[in-house]
């Protein structure tokens, strides 16, 4: 089993960004150095907790100080960017990493997002869709490009010359594409499916009852078959939040209870969760009052926490749970303190991930 990270991320507000900045910037060369295959981050643009705006500017201020490490966009969030500068701007980033790129998209999920882009309140999963359709026929096609759409159009018809290269919309280092990749965060996704019918991986997020995890499986290899292709499980990424100490007090503390960086990720998370009437991803009973989604239940249903072989144990449980899967993606979190944190990384990377592995025969 592969394992590799996914960084929202998600900080106190008020901390200091170009500290922040810093320190997501940190841990992926941390990831990088400790073997871990593939680093995501994510980005928002009106959040002062989530402080990348763009995935894809991050991640290009890493490309000549990373080794080995794949760098995807956790998500691009399509419908609040033009097709034309997505197809563009992730083409340059895909030759800047010669190809250690996967883009990852999304219809996005912060409402204040939406709205700021103006289109809050509009069907952001059709605009979703056209978008991804709009930036794949700008790579497979030459100018004048004409693609026509409900809510973008893209032609340099008017103003391209061609003995120049004007008007020409550059092509990834990847052909035809860079791989493509999809947060699943529904119970039973239907979005699964769809991805997999078109050959894109989904990863299955961190916040998401393993209960409902379990649930993506089933859904993946249906569209692989519709298809007429095989899923493997090597093809199925699942998040989780894991913290990994030296002693069992200190994961308790840092990594369950109030104070800690987890506890402070899942309260923020809820709150934005059940105010966007998301509060099912949260529930294995459908009956289980909002009141009852408290932080300290969803921090200690989702967190994977103690010293490594406790987390060896969570981690095989998990899978016993959920199913067999390729890419164990370790969720990062605030560095509140970053000795710990910096230690969890360490530990996972070469005390529990080749334990895990030796156990499931991998």
């Amino acid at each position: 089993m592969q394992y590799s990270c996914f960084m929202m991320p998600l900080h106190p507000p008020g901390r200091n960004v170009t500290e922040t900045l810093q320190e997501d910037r940190e841990a992926v060369l941390l990831a990088d150095r400790l073997g871990f295959a593939e680093a995501f981050v994510g980005e928002h643009v009106t959040d002062a907790a989530e402080t990348v705006t763009s995935s894809m500017m991050f991640l290009a201020s890493l490309a000549f100080a990373t080794k080995n490490i794949v760098l995807g966009t956790g998500t691009i969030n399509m419908p609040n960017n033009h097709p034309a500068a997505v197809a563009a701007q992730a083409a340059m980033l895909d030759h800047l990493l010669q190809g250690r790129f996967i883009m990852g998209i999304s219809p996005g999920g912060l409402m204040s997002d939406a709205e700021v882009f103006g289109n809050f309140g509009r069907d952001r999963n059709a605009m979703f869709v056209e978008a991804i359709n709009t930036v794949l026929k700008i790579w497979e096609s030459e100018p004048p490009y004409d693609i026509e759409g409900q809510f973008w159009n893209v032609s340099v018809a008017k103003t391209m010359i061609p003995e120049i290269g004007q008007g020409v919309i550059m092509k990834p280092f990847q052909r035809p594409h860079p791989r493509i990749v999809g947060t699943a965060v529904a119970p039973f996704s239907q979005g699964v499916t769809e991805m997999a019918k078109r050959g894109w991986g989904p990863i299955s997020a961190n916040f998401l009852m393993p209960e409902w995890v379990k649930t993506h499986w089933p859904k993946y290899v249906e569209g692989r078959a519709a298809v007429g292709a095989v899923a493997q499980p090597a093809e199925w990424r699942v998040a989780k939040s894991i913290f990994v100490a030296d002693d069992d007090a200190t994961a308790r503390r840092y990594a369950l209870e109030a104070g800690g960086p987890y506890h402070f990720y899942f309260k923020q998370l809820s709150r934005k969760l059940l105010g966007g009437g998301r509060g099912n991803l949260f529930k294995t009973d459908p009956a289980m009052p909002d009141s009852d989604v408290t932080p300290d239940y969803v921090t200690r249903r989702l967190v994977l926490a103690g010293t490594v072989n406790a987390v060896v144990d969570q981690i095989l449980a998990f899978r016993e749970q959920v199913g067999d899967f390729g890419n164990l993606v370790y969720a990062c979190h605030d560095w509140q303190d970053p000795a710990l944190g910096r230690r969890s990384m360490e530990l996972f990377a070469t005390e529990v991930m080749p334990r895990v592995n030796a156990a499931i025969g991998a």
